[in-house]
């Protein structure tokens, strides 16, 4: 089943969404929109909202103010059956019955949503995470890592237009967690609408095409790239066989270089404002200076830079 994907409208539309519990403010004020076919990483520190916010986009909590769209329908409780038929939502922890088996498991749920066509979309989902052969295994008798994948399969049997999908590696070790990662880069290809909560920044800046950083307000939005390039200017990093004897009369006409400092006996970092013309530039000014050069290259910040550069508070521990 594919979903009317509503001609140019996004899949999500946000506009200053609150959720308040007596006094304590879970989010306030979001305003953002995820067009479909995007994966959209939302992280933050524990307390920031991050869950709050899937619950109440998922119509499982009412919020306290502001408006959003889900998948082309208004948010409000009269619409919550509308909403729910066309997203799914993977919680952190899978919520799996473990004495039955992993085809049992699908089944009683896929019964619960009134699915048609209910062995051929458990084949379908199985195949997709790689399960198939598992079909019979009961789930108490799986890793995490495989109750994860088989909580995913649940989580796309209704063909969602939206997945939501909350810390879904919390817990997995290495070899599980990047079982997910493929499974979710797979989904990221087939154009599949993904919102997904995260406390580890390499996997938002892995699978996603923009992040947003929340801290129970929205700091920032944008793609991992953009974000670096608004947060800190672009640097290169210089490493030499020796230290020059005068960098200032090297590095000081460069083109492009608005500053430099020596981090090290002979390695030199630069901030430049185009870093294709300073690399050439600094490459041919070293080589007629008759410096030797070991490495020459740009010095790429992280989005836990940017992560740390805009959190700096522990939300959780305030409450």
């Amino acid at each position: 089943m594919k979903h009317d994907r509503l001609g140019d409208q996004p899949a999500l539309v946000v506009e200053h969404l609150s959720k308040r519990f007596g006094e304590r403010i879970a989010f306030e004020d979001l305003s953002f929109e995820v067009g479909y076919g995007e994966v959209f990483g939302f992280l933050g520190p524990n307390g920031a909202g991050k869950t709050t916010t899937v619950r109440t986009l998922g119509t499982l909590i009412a919020p306290s103010s502001g408006t959003a769209t889900v998948a082309g329908i208004p948010l409000s409780a009269v619409n919550g059956q509308e909403i729910r038929a066309r997203i799914s939502i993977m919680p952190e922890s899978p919520g799996l019955y473990q004495r039955l088996t992993v085809a049992e498991n699908l089944e009683c749920f896929a019964g619960l949503y009134e699915l048609d066509d209910i062995n051929g979309r458990i084949e379908r989902v199985l195949r997709s995470v790689n399960l198939l052969d598992r079909a019979g295994s009961t789930c108490g008798s799986l890793s995490k890592g495989l109750r994860q994948r088989v909580a995913l399969a649940r989580a796309l049997l209704s063909d969602p237009a939206i997945l939501f999908l909350d810390e879904p590696t919390s817990g997995l070790d290495p070899v599980a967690t990047h079982d997910v990662y493929d499974l979710i880069a797979s989904l990221r290809e087939r154009g599949v609408t993904i919102f997904l909560t995260t406390h580890r920044l390499e996997e938002a800046e892995r699978l996603c095409h923009r992040v947003a950083i929340l801290n129970t307000t929205l700091r920032t939005i944008g793609s991992p790239d953009s974000l670096r390039r608004q947060m800190f200017k672009r640097t290169m990093v210089i490493q030499l066989r020796e230290p020059l004897d005068d960098p200032a009369r090297l590095f000081g006409v460069l083109p492009s270089v608005e500053r430099w400092e020596r981090t090290s006996a002979a390695t030199y970092e630069l901030t430049v404002s185009d870093q294709e013309v300073a690399a050439p530039a600094a490459a041919e000014a070293l080589v007629k200076y008759g410096a030797h050069i070991l490495s020459l290259a740009e010095s790429r910040h992280s989005l836990e830079d940017v992560y740390l550069q805009l959190i700096d508070e522990d939300v959780e521990a305030k409450r």
